[in-house]
């Protein structure tokens, strides 16, 4: 039998948060359907009774593994976004968005979007848990920039909700264009366009 199936008692042969984050690699590098269960447990270094008695299913483990990934690109949002104005805010949180998108220490793009973003139906549930995702670091924008126009920092008129839909959008497409093989220099240019283009300035 298998050090790594988990026996009366006896402690895993493998730390539960590393095969994890290697899962979460292969399924950014894959995507949730073009991963197969072999490629998964190749990639974590377990086995299949491993994997299903460890985290369910592969639904399960993907859950898993997208909370884990997404709970730490909310806190570098929140992190870039704790800027004393506006357009510091903004500026802070495409920068940081451009170098993440392009960071060689994992693969290049977004898991949000690479993950499953077009699904077959019997998979429909993972394209709402990562539009769900993106939904709740949008909402993390308009909050502050909902605060911004409270303090008069935005244009008169300016609507918080649209604005950030822009700046989700631009992120969003840079994490497509990332994947694709556009340079962090590529991505950064693309945000001196959109900041000169915002005019956030009251």
């Amino acid at each position: 039998m298998s050090s790594e199936t988990p026996t009366g008692g006896r402690p895993r042969a493998f730390d539960e948060e590393t095969v994890l984050d290697r899962a979460t690699e292969a399924f950014w590098r894959h995507g949730y359907e073009g991963v197969s269960l072999s490629v998964l447990t190749s990639a974590m270094g377990i086995n299949r009774p491993s994997l299903y008695a460890t985290f369910g299913s592969k639904e399960q483990l993907f859950q898993r593994a997208f909370a884990r990934y997404h709970e730490t690109q909310v806190a570098n949002a929140r992190a870039a976004l704790d800027q004393p104005t506006a357009y510091a805010s903004i500026e802070a949180f495409l920068r940081a968005s451009a170098d993440g998108l392009t960071d060689r220490d994992h693969p290049a793009g977004c898991l949000s979007i690479q993950g499953g973003l077009a699904c077959s139906p019997d998979n429909a549930r993972i394209s709402e848990i990562l539009a769900a995702g993106r939904a709740a670091t949008e909402a993390a924008v308009e909050e502050r920039l909902s605060r911004a126009a409270k303090e008069g920092d935005l244009p008169d008129g300016m609507d918080p909700g649209a604005l950030a839909r822009f700046v989700m959008a631009l992120s969003e497409g840079h994490a497509v264009h990332a994947a694709s093989g556009a340079s962090r220099e590529d991505l950064h240019a693309s945000v001196d366009i959109a900041l000169r283009a915002l005019a956030l300035r009251t």
